[in-house]
């Protein structure tokens, strides 16, 4: 199985988080403030070090309230009454979205034939 570097770091910073889902880093500081479950460990100054657990829980919250229009307290209920069956739901939907990016890499190497 091939590793990328995504899923051999320990910590990420809340700058790569941002970039990761295209948010403001400010947007990133109030979810941690609406959800318990993101608990970055700060080191000095406070600088945020993201796991790799926390930046599963930032893309799905991403998942319920940027994409499904969830408001933050439907998105909280929804972690708290049933995580799992969200978490499902999450991974589904990003294997579609990584299937779709394959088919349509293959469709754009077939057009170029």
């Amino acid at each position: 199985m091939l590793h990328t570097d995504k899923e051999l770091k320990l910590y990420y910073s809340i700058g790569e988080v941002a970039d990761m889902f295209g948010v403001n880093q400010s947007l990133l500081r109030f979810w941690e403030k609406e959800f318990p479950q993101i608990s970055p460990r700060t080191i000095g100054r406070g600088i945020r070090q993201y796991r790799k657990e926390d930046v599963e829980t930032i893309g799905l919250i991403y998942h319920l309230v940027k994409e499904k229009g969830m408001t933050l307290p439907g998105a909280r209920q929804r972690l708290k009454d049933n995580k799992e069956a969200a978490i499902r739901n999450y991974e589904i939907v990003n294997r579609l979205k990584a299937i779709k990016d394959e088919l349509l890499a293959i469709k754009a190497e077939l057009d170029q034939r």
